[in-house]
């Protein structure tokens, strides 16, 4: 015959989820960085004339960094956790 396990309710509460405290206040700090610098690209972007500096060049460049460094910095930041070293 199997043996069954038998678990109890101390057990199951005591594990916890490895990423219950991903996200710090400096991740959410980055983040709306992140989102503020996404908004003032769109509004150079729509800025009037269509064909100036602001809506061709800085306003892709500003975009560019917002997707693809500042909300990615955002995500894999983790937070700085001291470990207690027990001897």
């Amino acid at each position: 015959m199997a043996k069954s396990k038998n678990f109890s309710r101390e057990q199951s509460k005591s594990k916890t989820s490895p990423f219950r405290d991903y996200w710090a206040k400096n991740n959410y700090f980055i983040i709306l960085i992140g989102l503020g610098l996404l908004a003032i690209g769109y509004y150079l972007m729509s800025s009037n004339p269509w064909d100036n500096l602001t809506s061709l060049t800085i306003s892709p460049i500003v975009l560019i960094v917002a997707y693809v460094i500042i909300i990615p910095l955002s995500i894999f930041i983790r937070p700085i956790t001291k470990k207690k070293i027990t001897e």
